[in-house]
């Protein structure tokens, strides 16, 4: 993706193009394979990766704000632990919770043949597996 992409896709979705969020979006999206993280791994990559400093808050911000514009998917895991998936679209991921590492798994890979009905009043949303590892 290109430095004025990026400015698109912020402007777009309704977001001020900030030097911050601007640097964080293509630390995020300028990637050629999806990019499953933590705020707090996020944080230190960015840390490492980049010369800016970034408040903790800031990326919290910037990521829910990303995430509420459509540019990042939010995934819990085991009810403790919250990931963002630079992938959008429909899918799947096999969780390592020895190394609490999230990985793709293509929606064509996965055939689920019965789903069971909603509790009254509820509809699904949609469906995600989630396949645990271990060594």
């Amino acid at each position: 993706m290109k430095k004025i992409d990026i400015f698109n896709k912020l402007r777009t979705s309704g977001l001020r193009p900030t030097k911050q969020r601007v640097e964080i979006a293509k630390f995020l999206f300028e990637r050629e394979k999806t990019f499953h993280f933590t705020v707090e791994s996020l944080n230190k990559l960015l840390e490492k990766k980049t010369t800016s400093k970034f408040a903790l808050a800031t990326i919290y911000n910037t990521v829910h704000a990303f995430k509420n514009a459509g540019h990042l998917s939010e995934l819990e895991v085991k009810g403790n632990k919250t990931y963002f998936d630079t992938n959008v679209s429909n899918h799947h991921h096999f969780y390592d919770s020895e190394t609490s590492e999230l990985i793709d798994i293509d929606e064509k890979e996965v055939v689920i043949q019965k789903i069971p009905k909603a509790p009254n009043g509820k509809k699904i949303k949609n469906i995600e597996v989630f396949i645990n590892l271990k060594n």
